[in-house]
């Protein structure tokens, strides 16, 4: 897990790709009927708008609190520190499903004098997917990378430690 601000920011850029790729894949497969190759350079176009979104959203707000949460519901001193992690993953996309649904009502849905309705279908479509996903591929992928990557560099910092 991320240490300093510089690797909550890194880890929230690639957990961010993750997530907002595969949903916006997701949803364009829901809404042209089932998956295709074109779906995979279609989500691109989305991306480039919906990836800032979910990065401000996450490093600023909804990361806050699914940490705040997750710390009430686990002490990690008493408990498998996997506990918090699993905590952690639960309450964010507990939040960032619902806003990011909103975003994507606003920016991508005609939703019109049925916005609320469109918004709320939204979320129970993209729910099941992002928690799934989330849980079981997108947070061990990530954090395994972010351990690759971060672990190299604590490695190269004690080496070059050792030798002052």
């Amino acid at each position: 897990m991320p240490k300093t601000k510089f690797q909550e920011v890194i880890f929230t850029i690639m957990m961010v790709f993750v997530m907002v790729y595969a949903m916006i894949c997701y949803n364009i497969a829901l809404n042209v009927g089932g998956m295709n190759n074109t779906v995979f350079l279609s989500a691109f176009h989305e991306f480039m708008i919906m990836a800032p979104v979910a990065f401000i959203l996450d490093f600023f707000f909804v990361g806050h609190i699914a940490k705040r949460t997750a710390f009430r519901i686990v002490n990690p001193e008493k408990e498998n520190p996997f506990h918090l992690v699993i905590a952690i993953s639960v309450v964010s996309v507990a939040w960032m499903c619902p806003l990011m649904s909103l975003a994507a009502t606003i920016l991508f849905k005609d939703a019109g004098s049925q916005f609320i309705a469109v918004w709320l279908q939204t979320i129970a479509l993209n729910f099941p997917m992002a928690f799934f996903w989330q849980m079981l591929y997108a947070g061990p992928f990530v954090r395994f990378l972010f351990r690759q990557i971060f672990r190299e560099k604590e490695k190269a910092f004690e080496a070059e430690k050792s030798l002052s």
